[in-house]
């Protein structure tokens, strides 16, 4: 059976970014992955914060994410 056209999400995008109820798109910091341990505390804690995405890149993301918003 053939699959119905339409939009789909591009999926690489919806698993690093999330759209918030107002409309603003977040993303995870880099650099979280390895080498923590040269990391102080302080700079671990931060990187595990989210972080509005900048207002240039929101439309693309955005269009990339058809259903969610």
């Amino acid at each position: 059976m053939r699959r119905p056209k339409g939009i789909k999400t591009k999926k690489s995008v919806s698993k690093r970014f999330k759209i918030t109820g107002t409309g603003k798109v977040m993303r995870m910091r880099a650099g979280k992955r390895h080498l923590l341990s040269s990391k102080n505390a302080k700079r671990r804690r931060s990187l595990g914060t989210g972080k509005e995405v900048d207002s240039t890149d929101t439309y693309r993301i955005t269009q990339s994410l058809p259903f969610s918003h």
